[in-house]
């Protein structure tokens, strides 16, 4: 599995600490960008490379970061192949089910609402978490027709 990394100015201190993590795990990964924390970038200009990168491979999933995580789920959302779901803190179980049940192949975190630890923590229970199939893949398949 390879993993995809975008993230704006917002995002970009955290995605350096998930970056360390990965390392660590020796978990192959790219980054996207952006490569400086650059307070005028546009997160769209990070995240939907990320989101074609994860859709045009089979085994590809991708971290994207912004302030809140919203607009660059909405963003990654847009491209065919992507399931993103948002991360900003809390029960950590919510990152599990949107593996397990909806097979989420990105996961959005929203940097101005956790702090490095948590975001970790998302990373690594995500990445354990399988996709469940059965009557989620069904359901995803539905989903899938309105694109």
């Amino acid at each position: 599995m390879k993993i995809y990394l975008g993230s704006d100015h917002a995002g970009f201190l955290l995605k350096q600490k998930i970056k360390k993590f990965l390392d660590k795990k020796r978990i192959e990964y790219e980054d996207c960008g952006d490569f400086v924390k650059n307070d005028n970038d546009d997160y769209p200009d990070f995240v939907v490379p990320v989101a074609k990168k994860v859709a045009g491979e089979k085994h590809a999933r991708g971290i994207i970061l912004g302030g809140s995580g919203q607009g660059e789920a909405i963003a990654a959302n847009r491209v065919k192949g992507v399931r993103a779901a948002i991360y900003y803190g809390g029960n950590l179980n919510i990152v599990k089910l949107s593996r397990e049940h909806n097979d989420v192949n990105i996961l959005s975190l929203g940097a101005r609402f956790i702090n490095d630890k948590t975001a970790v923590k998302a990373v690594e229970a995500w990445l354990k978490t399988s996709f469940k199939g059965g009557k989620h893949l069904r359901r995803i398949k539905k989903i899938e027709r309105y694109r």
